[in-house]
């Protein structure tokens, strides 16, 4: 009867622990597949797209942004953004830089369509930018 207990005990806590994680990976799949729209995507090529990026689950929110090619990007690392993600980097199109506070905008124009990683100097946090 006491073994019966025990294995009781264990069948619940490991369908406790199962549910959690189960939870969790479907919310992790939400964070990675949440996309933005800049300001202005539809406007004319000399309009300025403008993109804040955020931290949740430890990476930039939103980690999709969709900007139009041949017009100005600027993006700003709002205030909950810390550490190496603060340092960020778009290689296909030069950027890097550190913002040091969310008055410091990144700007860039992208030139190419495509889909491009953002990320911050250390590739911990990442991001994809698509270019149409």
């Amino acid at each position: 009867m006491k073994n019966m207990s025990l294995l009781a005990i264990i069948v619940v806590v490991i369908a406790i622990i199962g549910g959690f994680l189960f939870a969790r990976a479907g919310a992790d799949t939400a964070v990675d597949s949440q996309e933005v729209i800049a300001d202005n995507f539809g406007g004319d090529v000399n309009d300025v797209q403008k993109v804040t990026l955020g931290l949740k689950n430890y990476n930039y929110w939103p980690n999709e942004v969709t900007v139009k090619a041949g017009a100005p990007v600027e993006i700003t690392l709002d205030q909950s953004v810390v550490g190496c993600l603060r340092s960020f980097s778009i290689k296909d199109f030069g950027v890097n830089k550190y913002s040091k506070s969310p008055d410091e905008k990144i700007v860039f124009t992208p030139n190419k369509k495509g889909k491009f990683r953002f990320s911050c100097s250390m590739g911990m946090g990442y991001g994809t930018l698509i270019v149409k």
